[in-house]
């Protein structure tokens, strides 16, 4: 890469990342699905993939084409908290029942629901729009030619790092989750985590 790139790659790859990191829905899933060591590959790989396009899809422009659409933003929101609050159910219930916890633990996941749920995480999230296609997009404007696309690339290769790097890297927690009480805490703090978004979407109607 160009000296004269750098700057505008590292200032797409922070950008991206300070974004990504915030503790979220889809980070939630991705954290439980690398403890529990399932389709942690294919699911890191559709979030960075998906951040991809939708950052490609901002730098091209298409953020212009997202603010004039509040009808589309409405639907979103609203069928992205009706999606968090049954996750949250979901967790909430897997906490309760320490048998329901033991056998999501020790049976394999079915990959298609993995994806499904990754998908929902993803797309039905309305910050996904505002912060890849809408924020990170707008900013790139500032870049030109070259630069530009070297701004976007930073963008998304951070979250190839983030994704991966949250997958792969919560092996390294599961001394502490071989205690059945942190698996039932990690699940009472993903539910409260998907309600407290789910409740903050319905808030910013």
């Amino acid at each position: 890469m160009s000296p004269s790139l750098a700057p505008a790659f590292f200032s797409g790859f922070l950008l991206g990342l300070s974004l990504i990191i915030a503790i979220g829905a889809q980070n939630a899933f991705i954290l439980r699905q690398g403890l529990l060591r399932q389709h942690v590959f294919v699911l890191c790989l559709i979030c960075a993939l998906s951040d991809a396009v939708l950052i490609a899809a901002g730098v091209a422009g298409l953020g212009t084409l997202v603010a004039a659409s509040p009808r589309l933003i409405l639907v979103v929101t609203i069928g992205g908290a009706a999606f968090l609050f049954a996750y949250a159910a979901i967790a909430f219930r897997r906490a309760w029942n320490p048998q329901a916890m033991q056998a999501a633990r020790s049976g394999e996941g079915s990959l298609r629901a993995a994806i499904a749920a990754c998908l929902a995480f993803t797309f039905l999230n309305p910050h996904v729009y505002l912060d890849t296609v809408l924020l990170l997009g707008s900013l790139s404007a500032q870049f030109e030619g070259c630069a530009r696309l070297a701004y976007g690339v930073g963008a998304c290769i951070a979250s190839f790092v983030w994704f991966f790097g949250l997958g792969y890297g919560a092996r390294l927690l599961q001394p502490v989750f071989a205690k059945p009480a942190a698996w039932r805490v990690l699940d009472i703090l993903v539910g409260l985590v998907m309600a407290a978004i789910g409740i903050s979407l319905l808030r910013g109607l």
